[in-house]
């Protein structure tokens, strides 16, 4: 028996990737626009991402009862505030500039909605990740920004790619930076009783 059909609820290509290595077969319904207010600081970190996620599964649960349906939301953190993603270039270098030899954290909020009708299970839970900077010089912010990959990255990079050059050090899960922590959502479609099998499939608990 196979499992019931998965569904992303995101238009993020990292987040793509990530599932495509699983081996899973997935379908993409990105949430409808609008759905990402930015952060005003009215709310804390923690519970704005949560929100998110849940608005973003939920958004596309409504739709697909036969599915299982993964949102998510990723945020990054430095001394409270949220970094989201730069409004230009010149935002962009100001954020790195911020973040440039310093510690940040980089939380990821998963909503997860299982095949049902309004008494759909849901699960949910959050992966916090530690990441350091090194020191870093005006130019080489400068050159890094012009490459483009800042643009649309919160907090204005990207460690998947030309932002790795940037860390010099990571605690907890690598994947959760790139916006899904893969072994919490696997524990969250365990729960609902989804188990993940090799090579790539949700066979039923």
């Amino acid at each position: 028996m196979t499992g019931p059909p998965l569904v992303l609820a995101s238009g993020s290509p990292r987040r793509r990737e990530l599932m495509e290595r699983l081996g899973l077969a997935f379908e993409v319904a990105p949430p409808p626009e609008g759905l990402e207010p930015p952060w005003m600081g009215t709310v804390p970190p923690l519970e704005f991402a949560a929100d998110l996620a849940g608005r973003k599964a939920s958004a596309v649960s409504a739709s697909r009862p036969d599915a299982v349906v993964l949102g998510a939301d990723t945020i990054v953190v430095l001394d409270g505030t949220v970094l989201g993603k730069p409004s230009d270039e010149r935002d962009a270098r100001d954020m790195l500039l911020r973040l440039a030899g310093r510690e940040h954290l980089v939380h990821t909020a998963v909503a997860i909605h299982g095949p049902g009708g309004e008494r759909r299970p849901v699960a949910s839970g959050i992966e916090t990740t530690s990441v350091r900077f090194r020191s870093l010089e005006a130019d080489e912010i400068a050159a890094y920004v012009a490459t483009g990959e800042p643009l649309d990255k919160a907090g204005a990079y990207g460690i998947q790619g030309y932002g790795a050059a940037l860390v010099e050090s990571v605690r907890g899960c690598f994947f959760n930076v790139m916006g899904l922590p893969v072994t919490r959502v696997l524990a969250l479609l365990d729960g609902l009783g989804w188990r993940y099998e090799f090579p790539g499939r949700l066979a039923p608990r």
